[in-house]
Parts: C-alpha cells; structure tokens; sequence
C-alpha cells in the first residue's frame, strides 16, 4: 500500500493491516523501525520518539551492534593499556568464560537476560565466586566502551546488583602457632618464606622476587620494590600496581635469626642474589611450591583448604589486633585505598568486643552471689518489719 509523507519519516500500512514506520537517521539512509505496529498512532508515536532520540544526539545507528561480540571482546582488551598479567587474566577470561555462551553472537544481540542466564549458568558450573565476579565487571566494562564511546548498542545490559561484587568467602587466619607448625613441616629450604609471608604481609610475587639488597637485617627492614608474575610458562620481574606497593615494611625481631641463616645457607651469594630458590638455583614458582604447600598442611595437621596467600591474611590480622591503624595498615599491606585496611580493623573490633563480653561474664559470676545474697536480706527485712507491724496493731 502507498506510504503516507509526514513532516519527518514514513508511515504505512501493509497489507496484513499492521503499520510500517521509516525514518531518516542522520546519516541520511532511510530506516525500518525493528517493528511493525497495530495502529498508525502508534507508529507515529514511535517516530517521535526515534526524532527525539536524533535531537538529543542520543541515537545509536542499529547496524552498529550487528559486529561479532568475541571479535570486539578481542579487540577491546588488546587495545587496552594492561600490565602483562591483566591482559592474560582478561584473556582467559573471554576465551573461558564468554566463548562457550557469546560465541555465536552480536554485540546487539546481548540483552539483560542474556547476561543473567550467562552469569547463572557459570555458577552452576562451579565456577568460583571470585572469577564470575571479575567476569562480570569485565563484561559490564566491555559493554561500557560499547555504550559510552563506540555507540553500538544504546544500553549495558550488565545491570545485576552486587554481581561484580567478590563475595569470597571469609579467609582462614592461623594462629601464631600453626604458623610455626608450617614452617617446621614445609621443607627447610622454605621455612623462612612461610615465616616473613605471614610476619611481614608480603604476597608471594613480592617474596619471589626479593633479593639480598632489599634487606636490611640490622634495622629489621624488608624493602618492596618488585613483585615477580607468572605468564603462561614464563616468569616477569614487574613493579607494584601502584606507588604503594613500593614499600618499607619492619621485620619482627623474633624471626630475624630464622631470616640470617637462611641468607646463609640458602640464597644466592651477592648484594643482587636471590632470597628464596629452588633446589637446583632454579625460579620459585607458585605451581612447584603448591605441591610442597599441600604436604606441610597434612604434615601440620591444618585444614586442606588453607592457601598460602592465607599467611598474609593472618599477618594483617596481627598487625591489626597489635594496634595499628588505618593508615599504618595500608602501608604495611602495600593498599593505595584504605578497604582492605578496615576489613582488619572491622574484624579487630568485633574481637575486642568478644573480649568484652568475656570480661562481663567475669563481672557478672562474681557479683550474682553477692546480689543474691543481698536480695535474700531485703526479702527478710521486709518480712520482719511486715510482721512488727503486724504485731504493733496487736498490742
């Protein structure tokens, strides 16, 4: 049927009875809206909305979606400004977590529902808490770059409350004792590595990557400059993610002996030598020390699921529990904000309120008896003077 002119776009009606409405975008082409609709108003109205969507600069071009979603995931993260270990973790990601779902699909074609039923399956899966989080956020910031600078969908459909949240679940912290039980049961070459992990709060990277010159054994300082990262077979010495990294942290005085006579007999010789080696002069490695991990916990009698990064918790906790504050945790920890920090300090007051509630259990089973017995001398004195009373009216 002939199309019906209007001041601006087309509407007409088919056929089947339903109506067509086309409009000009601003590049000129004229466009189908993705729908037909039952009567003409309704398709006028549409188009004034599609016309105020262009006045507003708010139009997105529908054919701009139509690209393969894994291309421009691909895409995205090589131009990206990522440190080596971001761009392979955000590569895993999209090969392990977005292929098996986004495969097949455009940008366009991910909606709201897509990306629940994707998140849901995941953790059906048994994927981790940990790793549906961070592959969340890197969804929704994908679909941020598609939104805000390439205009090719017009809304993120990344829009589940709390879904980027990591909701770990809460990390073991040892005791001062099961420390020392690890670091008697790991191998010797080792056991100054579980001690300085979990008394000075250093992570793994950091503890692999120092050398003889970072400490200082007179003052009791240990100086974090570097941090080693693992890459697909290969290791990288590389700098803190960020200036706080880089930091002085004091040693405590109880394990400096340990911490000399393994400099002695264990590291490699020269300002510039390696702290902590393998065996044969080799590179410590996450995987290797797992499996040596894994035997000191059966050794120590402590629970199998215990990860090493748990030692710095434990550290942390310490250090909190010994009085430092905000500010002093975020130095010792290397945090350049303070919500790691207050983690430990939130845990510290609950303990200290523990610690309360057990010193007024105290309080109370001393003063109950005294109470009691001064509840049963005010019930006698009451009767006493009810009854001489009682006897007085008498006389």
């Amino acid at each position: 049927m002939a199309s019906k002119r209007r001041d601006w776009g087309r509407i007409r009606q088919l056929q089947s009875g339903r109506w067509q409405a086309r409009y000009p975008g601003p590049d000129g082409v004229l466009r189908p809206a993705p729908e037909t609709f039952e009567t003409r108003k309704a398709a006028a109205g549409w188009l004034a909305e599609k016309q105020t969507e262009i006045e507003k600069e708010d139009w997105v071009d529908p054919d701009a979606g139509k690209v393969p979603f894994m291309s421009y995931a691909t895409k995205w993260v090589a131009e990206r400004k990522l440190s080596e270990t971001t761009r392979e973790r955000y590569e895993v990601i999209v090969r392990r977590q977005f292929e098996p779902t986004f495969a097949d699909k455009k940008v366009a074609d991910i909606k709201a529902a897509t990306v629940r039923r994707w998140r849901s399956e995941l953790t059906s899966a048994g994927v981790g808490a940990p790793t549906v989080a961070k592959s969340y956020r890197l969804l929704r910031a994908i679909f941020n770059t598609a939104v805000n600078e390439d205009r090719m969908v017009k809304r993120n459909p990344c829009n589940i409350k709390g879904a980027g949240d990591d909701d770990s679940p809460e990390r073991s912290v040892l005791s001062v004792q099961q420390v020392f039980a690890l670091a008697d049961a790991v191998t010797p070459r080792y056991r100054v590595l579980v001690l300085l992990a979990t008394f000075t709060s250093l992570r793994f990277g950091e503890l692999a990557a120092l050398r003889r010159r970072d400490i200082d054994l007179l003052i009791g300082e240990v100086r974090v400059r570097r941090s080693q990262a693992e890459l697909r077979g290969r290791t990288v010495i590389k700098g803190p993610k960020s200036a706080a990294g880089k930091r002085t942290v004091a040693i405590p005085a109880a394990i400096i002996g340990d911490l000399r006579k393994h400099l002695e007999r264990y590291s490699e010789s020269g300002a510039d030598g390696v702290v902590f080696i393998g065996p044969q002069g080799g590179v410590l490695r996450r995987r290797n020390f797992r499996r040596l991990w894994t035997k000191a916990l059966k050794v120590a009698d402590i629970d199998e699921g215990v990860h090493f990064h748990d030692l710095r918790h434990t550290g942390n906790q310490l250090a909190a529990e010994g009085g430092a504050t905000t500010k002093e945790l975020m130095a010792r920890m290397g945090q350049s904000t303070s919500r790691a920090a207050l983690i430990y300090q939130h845990a510290t007051r609950e303990r200290d309120r523990a610690i309360a509630d057990a010193i007024s259990k105290n309080v109370d089973a001393v003063r109950k008896p005294k109470d009691k017995r001064a509840r049963k001398r005010a019930k006698s004195d009451r009767k006493g003077h009810a009854g001489g009373t009682q006897g007085g009216k008498a006389a």
